[in-house]
């Protein structure tokens, strides 16, 4: 039978969609909805960096989607928890969702070293906005490239200044056990024993350590110029404060691991005569603009020293696939490391392993006054 109040139902559902659909302009309307995803530490002691990076990640996102992009993009954003595991099941997560094209990710190295196998295994096109681990890239696998330097090349100019401005003939050198802490260790080490100093000692201890007093005491005895950590926020916070309860008065430096206002909150007064090397970004317009956008975005959350890693991450991502469509993801990731990206960071291109290629230039930063500041020569 003919249900006439059905076919007035329909015939009215399908006006209101039509002027619904009339409402958008006609090229949003045949654009193809793809999502990016992000993967980064939102929750924990290393939150700050992620969430900054993912509101550099989302701001590239929107600005992409306000322009006359190829496709609608929706993000996928996701946390790590700055735990391995965690971070695998997000990469799972986001390898079997077939809308997701192309992802960035990652301020622990440990992290990306558990879940670049995934990224590889499903070809997907993955790019590191924060982890410096030299063996994240040394694989040389075809879908990963990495956007920051590596742990080597902040290490190098940081040894040689401790060398040679900081006047420290002798550092002890405390790190964890993660591929991150021992890596930092063994190239400091290298380093500063090249530019003529000497390594009094060499302590590695599990990572979530809290309790440093019995090496803090016997250094204390060895009187180093100096100590080197090589780990991250909160065990850097621990051990300075630590430091200085136990009589041990000297710098504690470190590379940009544990840079971040949560330190400063771990280590209370005592953070005071830390200091630490920062890759300088060199002022352009793009990263200028960037700042002016992000802080009109009104995010919830400050900038962070990854914001724009993750934003150049992003808009590297938008360019190829914009490019070279959605298809063929080997193509997409060959696309990346051929690429010349003119960015927040200057101009992005990658050696044959996917290590960004950007001349790195460090500035030392310090605390004073309660807040990281970069230490004036």
């Amino acid at each position: 039978m003919f249900n006439v109040n059905g076919r007035r139902r329909t015939l009215l559902t399908g006006l209101c969609m039509s002027f619904a659909l009339g409402a958008l302009p006609v090229a949003a309307q045949d654009k193809e909805t793809i999502k990016l995803g992000f993967i980064g530490p939102l929750s924990g002691g290393n939150a700050q960096q992620g969430l900054g990076a993912r509101n550099g990640f989302i701001l590239a996102v929107e600005q992409a989607n306000a322009s006359d992009y190829p496709y609608t993009v929706e993000y996928e954003v996701l946390d790590d928890a700055s735990d391995p595991q965690t971070g695998v099941s997000a990469a799972m997560k986001l390898v079997n969702d077939p809308d997701v094209v192309a992802a960035t990710g990652h301020w622990n190295s440990p992290v990306a070293l558990a879940t670049i196998p995934v990224f590889s295994r499903f070809e997907m096109p993955f790019i590191v906005w924060g982890a410096i681990s030299p063996s994240i890239t040394e694989q040389n696998l075809p879908e990963i490239t990495r956007v920051t330097p590596t742990l080597l090349t902040e290490n190098q100019p940081l040894a040689q200044w401790a060398a040679s401005d900081l006047g420290a003939s002798r550092i002890a050198i405390v790190s964890d056990t993660s591929d991150y802490g021992t890596g930092n260790a063994g190239a400091f080490e290298g380093f500063f024993t090249e530019a003529g100093g000497t390594v009094t000692s060499k302590d590695l201890l599990p990572v979530g350590n809290t309790d440093f007093r019995a090496i803090v005491t016997r250094l204390r005895g060895d009187a180093p110029d100096a100590v080197y950590f090589g780990g991250v926020i909160t065990e850097a916070g621990i051990l300075r404060r630590q430091m200085i309860e136990l009589g041990l008065d000297v710098p504690m430096i470190g590379i940009s691991g544990f840079y971040d206002p949560d330190f400063i909150s771990i280590a209370g007064e005592a953070a005071v005569g830390t200091l630490v090397s920062y890759p300088a970004a060199a002022s352009n317009p793009t990263l200028e603009k960037l700042y002016a956008d992000y802080e009109a975005r009104s995010f919830a959350e400050p900038t962070s020293p990854y914001t724009k890693y993750a934003f150049d991450a992003a808009n590297i991502l938008l360019s190829v696939i914009a490019e070279h469509g959605i298809e063929d993801k080997a193509a997409l990731s060959a696309a990346i490391r051929a690429i010349e990206h003119d960015g927040a960071l200057g101009v992005t291109s990658f050696d044959e392993t996917g290590q960004t290629k950007i001349p790195v230039e460090i500035e030392i930063k310090e605390v004073r006054d309660g807040a990281w500041v970069t230490r004036a020569e």
